[in-house]
Formats: structure tokens, C-alpha cells, sequence
């Protein structure tokens, strides 16, 4: 039943994600126009932002190495095959013929490595481009404090007694709009992949247990397993760093507003019914974001690093009953 387990379980799951992306795939089309009309930050634009994202996508990027690792290792069979005699599969596989006549072996073992790039590229590729997606967003709220604390600062400077609270309000509206719409962008990223997230998270626990026991009982004959194991982890716990990120910094946006200079303002300002304005436009902005945003999987979990950690202990705890019971 192990061997032919992990096999199992990534193509099941990969079904599941396939055949939900396609129904979905006009919505998909839509948010990632969106996306790259409205949410991502160049390189030319934001310098500093660009990089930090950059950084944070590393996770994925060696997620992505390593996947393609795990792709090439299957290569390994073939050259066994020819080295000792042998007319293997790279996956268990049970035929109604006899799939080692020559006529039938090389297009079935072709068509085996297609198989297996099919699900890489969709593995890697889906969580790179939701890390995309994911801090790209977590810039654009960032971004939201520091044009704030700028607008801030440079009335601050002119010193305008008179106008400066309007001012501040008339920009702090603008920033609030844009709040409200990053919010709206961050529900369609979850409606999309909120179920695809609860299936990845589902057979995570199951298929990292059926990987560590085929690696544990005979680890020079699965090192293809031994190194998608790796790159499954990595998956795991690069989403949840990503998912923690963003997590975090929308957990502090009310208080990114309430730090944004506006009691500086207040204290030059004249005009005593716009300051008034403003600070309930400040309430009413702390209001908004009084709960952090968070992808998650159907609602039952968030993808947070704890969410991750818990998966793994239940991956240890199935594994250490498999290798007691054997």
C-alpha cells in the first residue's frame, strides 16, 4: 500500500487543483490583469520595496530547484533500466499487457516524465505565482503608512496653519480608498484559492508521512521520494512564512494609522472642525482594519506558519506509528 501511496496522493491531489483551476480559470484571467495593473510594484517604481519582495520570495524560488531536482531524479530509472536489464516505470504501475515489449515501454516511459512534468511545474508554479500575489500585496500595504507619514511631513513643512488639516484629511482619504481596495483584491486571491489551499493543506500531513517511510526503509532505492520530500517541506513552510508576513502586516495597519503624524496636525492646526474630521476619519480608518487579512483554506485554517507546524506533527506522529507497527 506504501509504495504506491505517494504516487497516489500527488496525482489525486493534482487532479482536485487542476480540475477546480479550470472551472475557475476567466476568474483567475481576471485577477491577475488586475494584479499587474494594479498591485504590482516594478523594479523602476520602488527600488527598495522590489527587493524586500524579492527576498522574501527565495523560499519559493528554492522550492522551485528543488521540485525540479526531484523531476530529474526520476531520470535515474532509465539509466538503471539499461545499466542492469531492467524495463521499470518511474511510478508502480500495474498494466493490462505486457508494458515491457520495446513498442510499449518507450512511449509509456515518455509519457511517464511527462506526467511528472505536468505536476511540478503546476506544484511550484501555482505557489510562486500565489507568493506573487501575496507579497506584492504586503508592499502595496506597507506602502500605505509610508505615502502617509510623507504627506505628513511635507505639510508639516509648508506649515500652513490653516489648510493643513483639510489637506491631511483630503490625502488620508485617498490612502484609506486604497486601503479599502487592497482589501478587495485580498478577498479575490482568497476566493480563488481557498479551496486549492485546503486541498494542498489536506494531503499535506498523509503524503509527507508516505514520503519519509518509503525514504526511511530504503532510502538508495527513493532518492527521487527522499528529494520531493524535501521539496514538499519547503513548500509548506515557505507558503506559511509568506501567509505569516502578510498576516503580520495587516495585523498592524491600525496601528500603522494611528502612528502616521496626524496628533502632529492636529497640534498646528487652526481649524478646529476639520481637526475633528480627521480624527474621526482616523477612527473610522482603525475601524476598518481592526482584522488582519489572512488567506485561508475553506475557513478552517489560516496559512500561517503555525498552521504549517501543525502539519508536520501530524506527518511525524502518522510516520513514528507506520515505523512502530513495522
Amino acid at each position: 500500500m506504501l509504495t504506491g501511496m505517494p504516487t497516489y496522493l500527488i496525482l489525486v491531489e493534482m487532479q482536485i487543483r487542476c480540475f477546480q483551476l479550470a472551472l475557475q480559470k476567466n476568474r483567475f484571467k481576471l485577477l491577475l490583469k488586475r494584479f499587474y495593473r494594479e498591485i504590482y510594484i516594478t523594479q523602476e517604481s520602488e527600488p527598495i520595496l522590489y527587493a524586500r519582495i524579492q527576498r522574501q520570495m527565495l523560499g519559493t524560488r528554492l522550492n522551485s530547484i528543488v521540485y525540479l531536482m526531484a523531476l530529474f531524479n526520476f531520470l535515474v530509472i532509465p539509466i538503471q533500466n539499461v545499466i542492469y536489464h531492467r524495463r521499470e516505470m518511474l511510478y508502480k504501475q500495474v498494466y493490462p499487457f505486457d508494458n515491457t515489449q520495446l513498442r510499449y515501454y518507450i512511449p509509456l516511459i515518455c509519457l511517464n516524465f511527462w506526467v511528472g512534468v505536468i505536476i511540478t511545474s503546476m506544484l511550484f508554479g501555482e505557489l510562486n505565482i500565489l507568493g506573487e500575489l501575496m507579497m506584492h500585496l504586503n508592499a502595496r500595504y506597507i506602502q500605505l503608512g509610508q505615502d502617509l507619514r510623507k504627506v505628513a511631513q511635507h505639510l508639516l513643512n509648508e506649515n500652513n496653519v490653516d489648510d493643513m488639516a483639510y489637506s491631511y484629511r483630503q490625502a488620508f482619504t485617498r490612502i484609506l480608498r486604497r486601503n479599502v481596495s487592497l482589501n478587495q483584491f485580498g478577498a479575490q486571491v482568497e476566493k480563488q484559492f481557498s479551496f486549492r489551499i485546503f486541498v494542498m493543506f489536506a494531503f499535506s500531513a498523509a503524503l509527507l508521512c508516505a514520503m519519509s517511510f518509503k525514504a526511511y526503509t530504503n532510502p538508495s532505492g527513493n532518492i527521487a521520494y527522499v528529494v520531493w520530500f524535501m521539496a514538499k517541506f519547503l513548500e509548506l513552510v515557505a507558503f506559511g512564512m509568506l501567509g505569516s508576513i502578510l498576516y503580520k502586516t495587516t495585523d498592524e495597519l491600525g496601528l500603522m494609522y494611528y502612528l502616521c503624524d496626524w496628533e502632529l496636525i492636529v497640534h498646528q492646526s487652526h481649524n478646529a472642525g476639520e481637526n475633528v474630521q480627521l480624527m474621526k476619519l482616523l477612527t473610522m480608518a482603525i475601524e476598518v482594519n481592526s482584522r488582519p487579512f489572512f488567506l485561508t483554506g475553506l475557513k478552517y485554517f489560516r496559512v500561517t506558519l503555525a498552521a504549517v507546524i501543525k502539519i508536520l506533527q501530524g506527518a511525524f506522529s502518522y510516520f513514528t506509528f507506520l515505523t512502530s507497527m513495522r
